[in-house]
């Protein structure tokens, strides 16, 4: 039977018994599927890496590579970690199976196969499989949307990665859960999205902006935040992008908000932010030191600003010899 998600997936089993192989291949070919074959795990890689997987059926006990090996690589690797993978065993022990979810397994098959056990799995994981992409391709439209805002600016060049690279590693160095290691990577590309709303007039005026325009500058927060609200996975991100630009005196936007009410992974990205920016060449000022530019911060710091001990986290990465956080600046939020 034919359907809308077996019409267009494509699945991968891997096997190096030709009778298992040819068995699971017939009963998902007959569905609709269209199946690649792998003899063994490396040729499995080799598809996977070459070839758009849908779903991967891994016997666990395979030349080369076994199906755990395989599994914990494409679970690795940025491009393949969405892949759907069930792995095939005649194993029933305990330690098995925990070695199999270590590896980021996502179900499990016990031989002989089932048939219906066999399909109920392969279209449970498919669907949500389709999940996954349409969320990432929502992201993506997001991700170039900010980036396109971000090329309008040849001094804002390069400022989201940065702020994504710096983010995350403040991030690591305060032992922050993965979470919202992922919401500050994300927020690092998107966070300035809502100048979309900006005129570019103001957005690349080059001298200061009147009160007119910086009313409509302290806006983009808001409309970022709004544009992002739809994705549930970027629940931790929409804080960060309110209020990156609040000042823990009270004196940011588009809140006001005070200390401990900016939520920490905001005030990690408005600290890296604010780095990027002073030392970045501007039209009307160069590029500063980096000890210039970290002496500017502790005294904006003083001034009630910014929190103390992240810019001193932030000046013990960058004195670091790996640290050295350099690069351009992020337009009039300054």
């Amino acid at each position: 039977m034919f359907n809308s998600i077996s019409a267009k997936a494509t699945i991968l089993i891997a096997d190096d018994d030709i009778i298992n192989r040819d068995l699971l291949s017939e009963i998902l070919t007959f569905e609709g599927y269209t199946v690649i074959l792998a003899a063994d795990g490396e040729e499995a890689l080799d598809v996977i890496h070459h070839k758009p997987i849908d779903l991967a059926i891994l016997d666990v006990m395979m030349p080369k590579k076994t199906g755990f090996d395989v599994c914990r690589i494409v679970k690795s690797q940025q491009e393949t970690r969405f892949i759907p993978v069930v792995l095939v065993t005649g194993l029933s022990r305990v330690d098995e199976r925990i070695q199999g979810i270590t590896c980021g397994a996502d179900d499990f098959l016990s031989k002989p196969v089932n048939r219906l056990e066999l399909l109920a799995r392969t279209r449970s994981l498919l669907r949500l499989k389709t999940f996954t992409d349409e969320l990432e391709n929502a992201e993506a439209v997001l991700f170039s949307l900010a980036l396109s805002i971000e090329a309008k600016d040849p001094y804002t060049w390069g400022h989201c990665d940065r702020l994504s690279e710096y983010s995350i590693a403040m991030a690591d160095r305060l032992g922050l859960p993965q979470d919202q290691r992922v919401a500050l990577r994300r927020a690092g590309v998107v966070h300035d999205i809502g100048k979309i709303a900006v005129p570019e007039h103001v957005l690349l005026k080059k001298s200061s902006l009147t009160v007119k325009e910086w009313a409509i500058m302290r806006e983009h927060p808001l409309v970022g935040e709004r544009i992002c609200s739809p994705l549930k996975s970027f629940r931790l991100v929409l804080p960060i992008i309110r209020y990156h630009h609040e000042k823990l005196n009270g004196s940011g936007y588009p809140d006001g908000l005070k200390g401990d009410q900016i939520p920490l992974t905001a005030r990690i990205l408005q600290v890296v932010d604010i780095y990027d920016a002073l030392t970045t060449d501007r039209p009307y000022r160069a590029a500063l030191p980096l000890e210039a530019a970290i002496a500017t911060m502790h005294e904006e710091v003083e001034r009630g600003w910014w929190d103390g001990a992240l810019v001193d986290e932030l000046e013990a990465f960058v004195t670091e010899p790996a640290g050295s956080l350099t690069g351009r600046g992020s337009g009039h939020d300054r």
